[in-house]
Formats: structure tokens, sequence, C-alpha cells
């Protein structure tokens, strides 16, 4: 039987997001683990979180959870939700903490100045709430929208609960964008690799289908 692997670091909505694996993947095996062996053991790995960033990377080292999420990261299908997206990259602004460096970029902190919308209101940071997503194919030749998009339209919008962002000057890096008071990316992918930063379990259909594209998803 496959076995999904949802990594318990302390933080974070987990069991909102097992149930959903559970849902779309009846026949699979899901467990809530902080186990690095038991990371290291699964067919495939899911990366949640939520809360602050220092906070996040503190507790995964404090489980001796890096270097399983290293190799998964590097090995089988990996999936970021949230946190979990923003612990990939080089560096973030929140603490000015060094993230895993699996991919190149900065997470930086919406800038107030550009928080207004169409009409000129003020923006709220954290951005909570349902927002669209606009699909990303890659940069290469007869590049195709990524797997994990199939059945689900671009402009489909997901539920979002934050108040940081990912930078990347790697724009085949970037597999999806969403608005608010500017484009920032919300989706990225690298081979085994996707990450976004809003949370499928919470985004009814559209997000079910997404994590049922993970199951099912051969990189």
């Amino acid at each position: 039987m496959t076995t999904i692997a949802v990594i318990d670091y302390g933080m974070g909505n987990l069991h909102s997001v097992a149930k959903a694996l559970e849902h779309v993947a009846p026949k699979t095996r899901v467990v809530v683990s902080s186990d690095p062996g038991e990371v290291v053991r699964a067919d495939r790995v899911v990366f949640p979180g939520q809360g602050a960033m220092p906070d996040c990377m503190r507790e995964m080292d404090a489980r001796g959870l890096r270097p399983a999420v290293l190799e998964a990261a590097r090995t089988k299908p990996f999936l970021g939700l949230c946190i979990g997206l923003q612990m990939l990259f080089d560096m973030s602004e929140e603490g000015n903490i060094a993230g895993l460096g699996l991919l190149p970029g900065t997470v930086k902190r919406f800038p107030p100045a550009l928080m207004r919308a169409a009409d000129g209101a003020k923006l709220k940071v954290p951005h909570m709430g349902w927002n669209g997503v606009e699909q990303m194919a890659g940069t290469g030749a007869g590049a195709a929208l990524h797997p994990l998009w199939a059945g689900i339209a671009s402009g489909t919008r997901f539920y979002f609960v934050h108040s940081y962002y990912v930078e990347t000057a790697v724009p085949e890096l970037i597999a999806g964008y969403s608005i608010y008071g500017f484009r920032f990316t919300c989706a990225v992918a690298k081979a085994n690799i996707f990450a976004v930063q809003f949370h499928p379990e919470k985004s009814a259909a559209a997000g079910l289908t997404l994590l049922g594209n993970f199951v099912t998803w051969q990189p």
C-alpha cells in the first residue's frame, strides 16, 4: 500500500490535511508523523504548516526532521503547503532566518505601500480569504501546465492565510501566481517538488482536485 507522510513538526493544520488526503485517496495509508524514519520510508511526502517561519524552522530541527525533509524533497513526490512552501527557499525576512535552500529565492513581507486594491481601498495584511490563482506553464519549448493543475481552470479561487510571499529570480520555477495589491508567486514547481502558498485542504473542490492529482503524480 502506498504511504503518504504528512510531516508533523508541531506547526499547522496537519489533521485537516490528512483528512483531505484520506478523502481523495481512500486506498492510501496517510500518516501524520514527526518520525524522520517514517518520512524517509514514505512513498510521498506533504510538508504543511502555519505560523512564523523562525518557529517552524526551530521546531523542525528540534525534532531532527531536517535531513529527512531534505532527502524527501530530493527523491520522491513532495508537496509543500503555505509555510511548507516558504521553508523551501533560501531566506525569509520573517526573523531574517535561513530556509532549507532547496529553491532559490527570498520570503518577503507584503509591502504596505503596495497594499491597495484596484479602487484604491487599503488591503489588509495578513492576506486572508479566497483569491484567484493563475496557472503558468514552464518556459521551455513545448512547455505545458503542471500535472497538479489537471482538472482545475486557471483563475480558480483558493483559500489563503499569509503575510509573506516568495520572490524568486528564476521564472521557470513559477507554476502559478495570484494578485493581492500586486502579482506574487503562489505556486512553484521543480522536478519532484510542487508547493503552494494557499491551503488546498481549505479550498473546497479545487483543493481536493489538486490533492488528488498529487496522489497520482509521477514526476
